[in-house]
């Protein structure tokens, strides 16, 4: 292959700093949370809306986390496996392809913190509000918030992915196990000041957006607790608000570490940990907290058990 085509076309991967008998186990273990992260996620969006008594806008909502972490988890994990089980010599990526999960792998992040931002605010009706919460989250006010949960991060994402596909490309490695917009913009040797600019806006309003929202609906929701007397209410709040909190620290922290380890090219290691963290490990989290801490998708899983070992036991 000639060195030209080579440049514009095909860009090599970097996979992760392990030893090659590593690789065989690291495989088998990544399925299996791939798996795992499929069979939870969509089992959980299957168990909602075939259950009538879980048609409630916090469980809906849940449905937004569950589809994007699918999404995100798919974006990568194949990719990683295949790279796993091939020479690093031929671990590469044509560049739209690597342009297309760049795009999706921001789109998945991005739509984290949408998601978890209306999931804040379902919390905040019910709890400041509990009066109105059936005349406020209706049927159609769960739709506009789950479309604007995905809508919103699309123009977004779409320039910040634009800005760095306009500049001319002088290399073709990507310091990374996938595609994201730095590695895209690493690529060429021109000025990336625009690049920088808009992203750290980016990030700003994204994140300030988040931060500032989940901040002060979860005050307010404090400040509702402690007028309250109410220790059934104030339990059954601190047990929902806590479990959204947990996975909304874990999805803060990781991003932070990214975007910090990513001015520090020396890290790229830690880069690559904390990557995994934001897209393999959270995803295989959500479902197992959310399921474990929310009682009626608790009651509804052993339910479901239940009856499968009812009627193993019944066909034997």
């Amino acid at each position: 292959m000639e060195n030209s085509t080579f440049g514009k076309d095909i860009l090599i991967l970097e996979g992760f700093n392990i030893p090659s008998q590593s690789y065989i186990p690291s495989f088998i273990l990544l399925l299996i949370v791939y798996i795992f992260i499929m069979v939870s996620n969509i089992g959980l969006v299957v168990l909602i809306f075939r259950s009538s008594g879980l048609h409630q806008p916090m469980y809906l909502l849940l449905c937004n986390m569950s589809i994007n972490d699918v999404f995100g988890a798919t974006v990568i994990i194949p990719h990683v496996l295949l790279g796993l089980l091939t020479p690093d010599s031929q671990r590469v990526i044509r560049y739209m392809d690597c342009v297309v999960q760049a795009f999706c792998v921001h789109l998945h992040a991005s739509a984290s913190h949408t998601v978890l931002m209306i999931m804040a605010f379902d919390r905040y009706v019910a709890i400041c509000n509990p009066l109105r919460y059936a005349t406020i989250m209706t049927h159609r006010m769960v739709l506009v918030l789950s479309v604007w949960a995905w809508v919103i991060p699309l123009p977004m994402v779409g320039i910040l992915i634009g800005l760095s596909v306009r500049l001319s490309r002088c290399r073709w490695i990507i310091v990374h196990f996938s595609c994201n917009n730095a590695s895209l913009f690493k690529l060429s040797c021109e000025s990336v000041l625009i690049n920088n600019i808009y992203g750290l806006g980016y990030t700003v309003v994204l994140l300030g957006s988040s931060i500032g929202s989940v901040t002060v609906t979860y005050l307010r929701i404090a400040m509702v607790c402690l007028r309250s007397k109410n220790k059934t209410l104030n339990r059954k709040a601190l047990q929902t608000c806590a479990t959204h909190l947990a996975v909304y620290a874990i999805l803060l922290v990781s991003g932070f570490i990214i975007i910090i380890l990513h001015r520090f090219p020396q890290l790229a290691g830690h880069r690559k940990v904390a990557a995994v963290m934001l897209h393999v490990v959270l995803p295989a989290l959500n479902a197992l907290i959310y399921g474990l801490q929310i009682k009626e998708v608790r009651q509804r899983v052993m339910a479901l058990f239940h009856k499968s070992k009812v009627a193993s036991m019944d066909a034997k």
